[in-house]
């Protein structure tokens, strides 16, 4: 790599990128092969050879202590005294380092927050400075977009431009075609732990999809029309708060039907989280009523939701998703393990797990390299995979998506959505909810756009993306003075919203 270059490492969930930048993080120790900086051979013992090497990097997991400030994590391992006397740490001049560094790459973090009250992006760029207040040369960031909003995702690229006009060199993981082709100088693609090409940024996303996969991939939907039923899920003037007790979901009305994909668009943070969270039972709800097929549910337990039909998939994997110490096995029956035949009551049935657990790593194409090992040590491409044949493997009357293919790479996002399609042609009410536009309009029968917990529009998934992007900004056609939105089957299902003075991104417009 050159200095002030951006190097983007692309490639499948599994195929190693991660891997191979933990040998040069000096985390994992080679097998063979050598490592050289500045023409150099370079033995790395370990995370702090390589710090001292100039490399840096950024987990896709962040290492931060989600109860200390911004300055006490980035003062861990490098902890500096005052006065020279043992015990006495320098805060504020660690501080000081914090706040030159945030200012000098336009990185805006504030040094006296505490982590756990940050959104996840204010998270990355804390782990960013901490690489930078080391000094380093090379940055690697694995995976940084994975649990990004798309306005956090266009800012993370800001910043790398910044850091590239410092005269820094970056290695980008990811599997986004879009974010690689925006920001990349040179691209290595790898498959299966090896590498299977280089491309420049004017490669075609086709072109890209398909040395990373091996194969052509189809970076559309292929579906049919639907053909809805008898409406299957129905929410009637709901009402939640967030865990600040501040209106989230603000009187909605929707219906989703069986054998129809509801695709529900909107910035993240409008009350998407909520809505989804109060129909699966996780959230209590103020006022309104949820009914699956005919039957009240609001009030209902998890377990109870899940049980009578609901299959669901969280948009936060790692905290509401898999239990990541456990195996991939014990995770593929986390909500049926106490009923036959993988058991009864408390005393279960291994052999039964492990053929169920066998038949579904084949079916979904989960990359693991045994039924046994821990969930967490997958990919998050892979970690998805278990989530969706966990839910997808048993009769559902009602499929919930929560952004279903953050994380995850061209081919499994191609396979996800055939899974998604699938099952909404077998008569299951689908509803997906995503931050991506591209992947809404794609699956989507209908599209409700959520603008401050509130249903501002439904539209059919021909609807211009313009028109859609301002209904995300809370401007309804109405207040744009054109005409209102039609509604495919003839059902509005929405309330109207305030109109914002100022439109708001309508979203990171990625692969599909």
């Amino acid at each position: 790599m050159e200095p002030g270059e951006i190097h983007a490492l692309l490639g499948e969930n599994g195929a190693g990128k991660s891997t191979l930048m933990n040998v040069l993080y000096g985390l994992y120790q080679p097998d063979g092969g050598e490592i050289l900086v500045d023409g150099q051979p370079l033995r790395l013992k370990g995370p702090s050879d390589a710090i001292r090497a100039g490399i840096g990097m950024v987990h896709q997991h962040f290492m931060l202590v989600p109860v200390f400030t911004v300055t006490e994590n980035i003062m861990l391992g490098a902890e500096q005294v005052r006065g020279g006397i043992v015990g006495f740490l320098d805060r504020r001049r660690a501080r000081r380092e914090v706040a030159e560094v945030s200012a000098r790459y336009n990185l805006r973090v504030d040094p006296d927050a505490v982590i756990e009250d940050l959104p996840v992006g204010i998270q990355q760029r804390v782990e960013i400075v901490k690489a930078l207040t080391r000094d380093v040369d090379l940055l690697i960031l694995d995976e940084p977009t994975a649990v990004l909003t798309p306005q956090e995702t266009e800012e993370l690229l800001t910043v790398m431009r910044s850091l590239k006009a410092a005269g820094k060199s970056i290695v980008f993981i990811t599997h986004k075609l879009g974010e690689v082709k925006a920001i990349a100088d040179r691209i290595t693609v790898i498959r299966r732990g090896r590498t299977v090409g280089t491309a420049s940024p004017e490669a075609s996303r086709d072109e890209l999809a398909a040395l990373m996969v091996g194969r052509n991939v189809r970076l559309t939907v292929d579906k049919q029309p639907a053909t809805p039923g008898r409406p299957m899920l129905e929410v009637a003037g709901l009402v939640v708060d967030d865990d600040r007790q501040i209106r989230a979901v603000d009187g909605i009305d929707l219906t989703v039907r069986a054998g129809e994909v509801l695709g529900v668009a909107g910035v993240q943070g409008n009350g998407q989280t909520e809505l989804i969270e109060a129909i699966m039972g996780l959230r209590p709800t103020l006022a309104g009523t949820v009914t699956l097929d005919g039957e009240p549910i609001h009030g209902w337990s998890t377990k109870k939701v899940l049980r009578a039909g609901v299959g669901y998939v969280p948009e936060d994997r790692s905290v509401d998703g898999l239990v990541k110490e456990f195996s991939v096995a014990e995770n593929l029956v986390l909500d049926i393990y106490d009923r036959p035949p993988f058991g009864k009551g408390l005393a279960l049935r291994p052999d039964a797990i492990a053929a169920s657990a066998k038949e579904r790593i084949a079916q979904f194409d989960v990359r693991t390299s045994s039924a046994d090992a821990a969930v967490g040590t997958l990919s998050g491409g892979n970690q998805q995979k278990v989530i969706v044949a966990r839910e997808l493997s048993r009769p559902l009357k009602l499929f919930i998506a929560a952004q279903p293919t953050r994380g995850v790479d061209v081919g499994s996002i191609e396979f996800i959505h055939s899974r998604v399609i699938r099952e909404r042609d077998v008569g299951t009410a689908v509803m997906v909810v995503s931050s991506e536009l591209d992947e809404v309009i794609g699956l989507a029968d209908r599209i409700a756009v959520m603008y401050r917990g509130r249903i501002i529009g439904i539209v059919g998934p021909d609807t211009p993306r313009e028109e859609i992007g301002l209904l995300m900004a809370g401007i309804t056609p109405d207040a744009a003075g054109s005409a209102p939105a039609g509604d495919p089957t003839g059902v509005a299902d929405g309330t109207t919203g305030d109109a914002a003075p100022t439109p708001e991104s309508p979203g990171n417009e990625d692969e599909a």
